[in-house]
């Protein structure tokens, strides 16, 4: 079974942004694998933020009736309302972690979700707030080989002989 994950609305932004190509395509592939999965949840908060940006913010705008299609199939993750519950719980966490406000409800809202995971590049990359670990999908792995190191052989005695006099210049 496949655990819930949280989406902010920078990655939902980034799959239509244009403008970040390497951005984009990360976060299109991972919007169909939670489609694919049925494991994507985000928040109310977080479908305004994305309208908002996708049809005022960006260089290349989207169009006002594409990007309320799209909030609009968001729907059907069940997004976490702004209700009473969500309110007391992101004030427990910015007392606790002492966030600010806005990272406050999305981490509150992938709790209430019961999130494994929140995809956002807003929060600290490893970060886990009691249970939900922040994920950055856009930093890359860097994977290298092993480096290679040759001993040498060190001696422990002295060389044999008389030591070799220096030319005097």
């Amino acid at each position: 079974m496949t655990v819930p994950c949280f989406v902010d609305a920078n990655v939902l932004v980034y799959a239509h942004d244009p403008s970040e190509p390497l951005k984009r395509e990360v976060a299109a592939a991972l919007l169909l694998r939670l489609w694919q999965e049925s494991c994507g949840r985000t928040s109310i908060q977080a479908l305004n933020e994305f309208y908002s940006v996708c049809t005022g913010k960006l260089a290349d705008r989207i169009d006002r009736d594409v990007a309320w299609g799209d909030v609009e199939e968001f729907f059907q993750w069940n997004p976490q309302p702004i209700d009473q519950e969500l309110l007391h719980r992101a004030r427990q966490i910015e007392q606790r972690y002492k966030l600010n406000w806005w990272d406050c409800l999305i981490v509150a809202a992938a709790q209430l979700q019961g999130c494994a995971v929140l995809y956002t590049e807003a929060l600290q990359h490893g970060a886990n707030f009691n249970g939900v670990r922040v994920v950055n999908p856009f930093l890359s792995e860097v994977h290298e080989e092993p480096a290679v190191y040759r001993v040498q052989p060190v001696s422990r005695h002295r060389p044999r002989g008389r030591p070799r006099k220096m030319a005097v210049v």
